[in-house]
């Protein structure tokens, strides 16, 4: 007999995971918009980033923020409806280090909002188009791990795609600065 209970919290932890990163995605998004209004002529660039400014708060603090708490506590749950499995999983401890992963890019997002709110984000569009793929790279190596828990290859393909996301990142730099000396 399925544990309903358990399925129930499960299905709001990934509700709110959903969530969390949904404000993520467009939180970055917000960044950009904001970071590239700063090279608007005056008064355009007051109004949008004041606009801007107000979408980052209600953003962060009414969805994504919360929906980071529920998603924790979810998860908290499930491991503690069921920590002897869980627990002695190696799969979740590799998913437990990329939450916490993901949480630090939480909290630091929640710095380059404070420094947006100071009228400084100094992080350039590009920079911030790269940071948001962090967040999507945590996505998907969370999901496969989630999903892959029971088979051999797991374990090489949550590191192939770390190795890929890093290799895309280098790769992005890299484009910059040939296109630098080429202009």
């Amino acid at each position: 007999m399925p544990n309903t209970n358990y399925d129930f919290i499960k299905a709001l932890h990934l509700i709110f995971m959903v969530s969390w990163f949904a404000g993520l995605f467009y939180m970055v998004r917000l960044f950009i918009y904001f970071r590239e209004a700063a090279d608007k002529p005056a008064p355009e660039k007051e109004i949008l980033q004041k606009q801007f400014t107000i979408m980052m708060q209600r953003l962060w603090w009414i969805i994504t923020t919360p929906a980071m708490v529920l998603t924790v506590v979810f998860g908290v749950w499930m491991l503690t409806l069921n920590p002897a499995y869980l627990l002695k999983a190696p799969w979740m401890h590799l998913k437990l280090g990329f939450v916490l992963l993901l949480l630090i890019y939480h909290f630091y997002s929640q710095k380059l909002l404070r420094n947006a709110e100071a009228g400084q984000i100094k992080w350039s569009s590009n920079q911030l188009r790269i940071w948001n793929e962090v967040a999507t790279l945590l996505l998907v190596i969370i999901v496969f791990l989630v999903v892959l828990k029971n088979h051999l290859n797991w374990i090489s393909g949550t590191l192939g795609f770390f190795g890929v996301g890093i290799a895309l990142m280098l790769g992005i730099k890299l484009y910059k600065k040939l296109r630098k000396t080429q202009v």
